[in-house]
Parts: structure tokens; C-alpha cells; sequence
């Protein structure tokens, strides 16, 4: 057996649990930094009074900057490696993260958020592909759902400090400063154990042509399950049958990224405008709660109706299907949001709006937002695969960021909702564009990027696969 079938057969052992960890500390910190200025924010409006125009900036920034940082450091992490970006990323988040805290004036506040964002953009394909690339076959949507899944803590964490830093009585002023500063502490943790990590070995085979290098690293840490003379290379494609021209002008892979890309900038336009719809939920429950009692209340909403949506969708990720729990997911967001748009009287009815809009909550974890994370380091071959995750994560952010800037617009306009019937079509959408995608769910990663001579090709339907 050549190490890439080894590699895919390979149970789990302790070496994958601690590429979960590494990676996910990371992504730990990327979910803390994107979400906490949602809170950080208010109290900086507190301090620095800012304008309607200069919260709006400050809150968009980093999605912005993470719109850039996943293309520049995916498609670096194919040309120079993973194990360089891995670590390299990590040192900019703690260098945004101590600079936002230390910011003199709301300038230089958003320069650092941004380089903050650059890193955390980075970070979304270089910690997808490793883990895929290190994970086995059978494993590898939970391995890197689990990555994923950190996020939950990283949202749990922001809201939880704020409370303990303003229950302790500290100012607007502090309380920001200490909640940004803090996210320099997971990357810095991290940044040791990320230089220590080995290179991906299906990139070692298949794009440096060093089988033995990776045979040798990859017994080491797998504890000697995988061993071998690493003199197969499996069917994925070496750097010189597949260049960046190619890749973005063949109809297989443009039809592919329209999947992953598509179903990524409706999702986060979705998520995030679920997510900013948060105040109006709030100003139903409690119209006039304190700051500590509306953090509260969101971080309740969230821990009640997504962290389960988290570890369900990573418990049955790879008995469901990739393909398929998008496919429920982003149906049961259509219809939630079409509930509430549609049924006279639904956004001022306390008890029922809460249930709907928990139910798309879970749905949205339990599904798409957990999917679109992991597909897209699964379906492109090996020297494009940190490439087309860094383009479908960084337009994933550019839908983010239209949201945040859209919703209010959108909800002077039309209304909560009309906001929200607008927001089921844009998950109709998503519906419908994961059917262009391949279900990988229990194939290699090289059967599912097949020969760039064949490149030409349709990627294969789910149905087609199973028939297989």
C-alpha cells in the first residue's frame, strides 16, 4: 500500500486530535476576533463617541480584510506550503490583536484590525487543507468539522468576558481594550505548536515529489500507523499539469467554485443577517435592558440554538453526507425565514419568534455554515486545493460584509419582515447551488480532485458517485 492509500486508511490516532487541536486554536481565535467587536464595538462608541459611520467601519473592517487574506495566503499556502503559512498567520493575529488593544486613536484602531483580518483570512484555508490533507477517508468531515467547531467557543468566550470585565466594574474604556488584547493569547499559544506540525505529506508526494520526507514525518506523528517507502503519488496532479491560469479558466473547476464560493457568500449573507438581527429580537424581549443584560441574553440565544447545531452537525457529519447536510440546512433556513416573513403579526409575537428563529439558528449550524467550511478543502486537487479554499473563503467574507452593510439598509427599507423573505430567497439560492457539488463523503481526496487530464469533465453528481 503507497503512503496516500495509508494515509486514507489510517485509523485515528493521537496525532490527528492534535492537528484538531492546533488548528482549531486558531480558528478559536479567528471566531473570538470576527465576533467579539460585535460587543466591543458598542462599548467603544461609549468611549471614543463615535459616528453611525465610523461603527459601521469598525465593524466591517476585519471582514473586509479577511476577504483579502484568505486569497493571498491560500494560494501562498499552495506555492510555498501550508506549514509556513500555518505559522506565519498566526503571528500576524497576535500582532493585530496587541495593536487593536493598544490603539491611541480609532486610525490606528482600524489599521490593526485590519491586519488583524489579513491574518484571520489567511487562516481559513491554510487550517482547512492541512486537516483534510492530514486527516483518513473515513474521518475526514468530522476531523475538520471539529476544527470548524471551535468557532462555537470562540462566540461563547467574547460575550463571556465582556460580562465578567463590566460585572467587575471595569470602564467602557478598559473592558474594549482588555476583550481585543485577549485574542493574542490562543495565537500565541498556538504559533510553538503550528511550527512543530509537519508539512502535509499529500503535498510533500504530490507537489515537492519528496515521498521519503514524508514517510519519515508522518510515522513520527501518526504513532507508526503510517509507515511505508512513500513511493506512491497517488492520481492528484503536480504543480506543472495544473497552474493558476488554468485552474481559473477550466469549466470543471469554475463550475466547482461557483459551488463553493456561491453557497459561501449566500451563507455568511444569511448567517450574518440572522445574526444582526439579533438587536430587533432583543428589543422585544427587553426594550430597555442594560448592555450586560442584552450580552446576556445573545449568548443564551446562542448557547440554546447553535452549539448543538455544532455537535450534531459534527457527529453526523460523514454518516449524512457534506453534500447533503447543506442541502437540509440551508432548506430548513428557507423555510424559517419565510415563516416569520410570511405569517401575519410573527415578528411582534415574542414566544413564537424566538422558536423560528432558534430553529434557523441550529439549522444554520447543522448545515451550511459548518459545510461550506469543509468541502472546499476536499474537492480541488492538491497543489489548487488551499487556492480554491482561499477564493470560496474570501468571498464567503465579501457576503459577509455586504450583509453587515446591506441589513439596515435593507430592513428602512422593506421592513424586518421584508429583510428576512429577502434572506429565505438568498437560501433558496444556496439550495440550489450546492446541487452543482459532488458529494465527497467517504472518498479520497484524490479521487474526488481526479486526473487534470480529465479536467474537462462535469464533476460527478452525488447520485453518480454512489452508483459507483
Amino acid at each position: 500500500m503507497d503512503l496516500i492509500a495509508a494515509l486514507d486508511e489510517a485509523s485515528l490516532s493521537r496525532f490527528h486530535l492534535r492537528a484538531v487541536l492546533v488548528s482549531g486554536m486558531g480558528f478559536f481565535t479567528d471566531a473570538y476576533d470576527l465576533f467579539v467587536i460585535g460587543i466591543a464595538s458598542t462599548l467603544i462608541t461609549n468611549d471614543w463617541n463615535l459616528s453611525s459611520g465610523r461603527l459601521a467601519l469598525l465593524n466591517s473592517t476585519m471582514l473586509a480584510a479577511a476577504f483579502l487574506g484568505a486569497f493571498v495566503f491560500g494560494r501562498f499556502a499552495d506555492v510555498a506550503g501550508r506549514k509556513r503559512v500555518y505559522w506565519m498567520v498566526a503571528a500576524i493575529m497576535i500582532a493585530g490583536a496587541v495593536g487593536s488593544a493598544l490603539s491611541p486613536s480609532f486610525w490606528v484602531l482600524i489599521a490593526f484590525r485590519f491586519l488583524l483580518g489579513f491574518g484571520v483570512g489567511g487562516d481559513y484555508p491554510v487550517s482547512a487543507v492541512l486537516m483534510s490533507e492530514y486527516a483518513n477517508r473515513k474521518d475526514r468531515g468530522k476531523l475538520v468539522g471539529m476544527v470548524f467547531g471551535t468557532q462555537a467557543l470562540g462566540l461563547i468566550v467574547g460575550p463571556l468576558i465582556a460580562l465578567a470585565l463590566l460585572g467587575a466594574g471595569a470602564s467602557d474604556g478598559v473592558a474594549w481594550r482588555v476583550m481585543l488584547g485577549l485574542g493574542a493569547v490562543p495565537a500565541a499559544a498556538v504559533i510553538y505548536l503550528r511550527r512543530k506540525m509537519p508539512e502535509s505529506p499529500r503535498y510533500q508526494i504530490q507537489v515537492l515529489g519528496q515521498p521519503s520526507q514524508a514517510a519519515a514525518q508522518i510515522s513520527d506523528f501518526t504513532d507508526g500507523q503510517v509507515t511505508g517507502t512513500g513511493t506512491g503519488t497517488g492520481t492528484g496532479p503536480s504543480r506543472h499539469e495544473l497552474g493558476l491560469r488554468a485552474f481559473l479558466t477550466n469549466r470543471r473547476w469554475l463550475i466547482m467554485l461557483a459551488g463553493t464560493a456561491g453557497t459561501w457568500f449566500l451563507l455568511d449573507y444569511a448567517y450574518y443577517g440572522n445574526t444582526i438581527s439579533t438587536p430587533q429580537i432583543l428589543s422585544l424581549i427587553s426594550p430597555n435592558a442594560s448592555t450586560m443584560t442584552k450580552i446576556a441574553i445573545q449568548l443564551a440565544i446562542f448557547v440554546v440554538a447553535a452549539v448543538p447545531g455544532y455537535v450534531l452537525a459534527i457527529a453526523r457529519l460523514d454518516r449524512i453526507g457534506h453534500r447533503r447536510l447543506q442541502l437540509l440546512g440551508f432548506a430548513m433556513m428557507a423555510l424559517c425565514f419565510l415563516i416569520i416573513a410570511a405569517v401575519p403579526g410573527m415578528t411582534t409575537m415574542v414566544v413564537p419568534f424566538l422558536l423560528v428563529y432558534g430553529v434557523s439558528y441550529f439549522f444554520t449550524e447543522f448545515g451550511p455554515n459548518m459545510t461550506t467550511f469543509v468541502m472546499p478543502s476536499e474537492l480541488y486537487p492538491v497543489n489548487m486545493r488551499a487556492t480554491g479554499h482561499g477564493i470560496s473563503a474570501g468571498i464567503g467574507k465579501l457576503g459577509a460584509f455586504i450583509g453587515v452593510f446591506l441589513f439596515p439598509l435593507l430592513q428602512t427599507s422593506l421592513g424586518l419582515r421584508g429583510t428576512l423573505l429577502l434572506t429565505a430567497a438568498v437560501s433558496v439560492l444556496g439550495f440550489a447551488l450546492t446541487r452543482v457539488l459532488p458529494e465527497p463523503t467517504g472518498r479520497s481526496l484524490e479521487d474526488m480532485a481526479g486526473s487534470t487530464r480529465d479536467a474537462g469533465a462535469l464533476p460527478e453528481t452525488a447520485d453518480r458517485a454512489a452508483a459507483r
